[in-house]
């Protein structure tokens, strides 16, 4: 029997280029994204995947028009208030990683709840990276390692990341004809497999999550042995 990804990450890339191309507003490709990564995450576990790791919001992404910025603030809390209950229903955890007391207090409050709620749910995992970069991430772990008086190691860097207790994704995935990881999953993605598409993300269809697990399961993994 060919593997299934365990655990796959997506760069959700392309929402603005999609308008762009299409002669919408900007706004309009993201709430087309926002579509598609609920769809995604229903084909990721009718696949047998069981956690999903999404980059919603960069540390960078704040840069842009407080416009932009405000409208996925609101998609975000969209997601983790009306669309929550039905991930629960389904007995998929919910986790956010990033930085999250940077957020507004509503945000916040939205993503302790949403955690809170399906936190014993184990169907799967879906992961949303909000004001995420991989470097603070390791800021992060580093601090909180050095206050303790640990000692530094590959494997308590690995417990004290967002991720903790988590395996590091098989599979990465961008989308829109970029090839760079952009600060998603530093650390994690060490060894991960990962596929470039030319798609902007709204375009991304289920064929392309069943191209890019046949990729996957056609390369030969060695974790640096024959």
């Amino acid at each position: 029997m060919k593997k299934i990804p365990q655990h796959i990450g997506i760069i959700m890339d392309g929402n603005r280029r999609w308008a762009r191309g299409r002669g919408l507003p900007t706004l309009k490709g993201h709430q087309a994204g926002y579509n598609k990564m609920k769809k995604v995450g229903d084909w990721c576990l009718a696949r047998g995947v069981k956690i999903l790791t999404v980059y919603a919001f960069s540390t960078e992404n704040w840069n842009r028009s407080k416009r932009e910025v405000n409208y996925l603030m609101k998609l975000l809390k969209k997601a983790l208030t009306d669309e929550v209950q039905e991930m629960h229903e389904k007995n998929i955890q919910v986790r956010v990683i990033g930085r999250i007391s940077q957020l507004g207090k509503d945000l916040q409050k939205a993503v302790r709840d949403a955690m809170e709620l399906t936190k014993k749910n184990t169907k799967g995992i879906v992961n949303i990276a909000i004001n995420y970069g991989g470097r603070p991430e390791l800021v992060d772990a580093f601090k909180v390692i050095v206050k303790k008086k640990a000692p530094v190691t590959e494997k308590t860097i690995a417990q004290h990341l967002y991720t903790s207790g988590m395996p590091d994704p098989d599979l990465i995935i961008r989308t829109s004809g970029e090839y760079r990881l952009s600060n998603f999953l530093t650390w994690q993605s060490s060894y991960s497999e990962l596929l470039f598409i030319d798609k902007h993300w709204p375009d991304f269809s289920e064929k392309d999550l069943d191209d890019a697990i046949a990729e996957y399961q056609r390369r030969h993994r060695r974790f640096g042995g024959n």
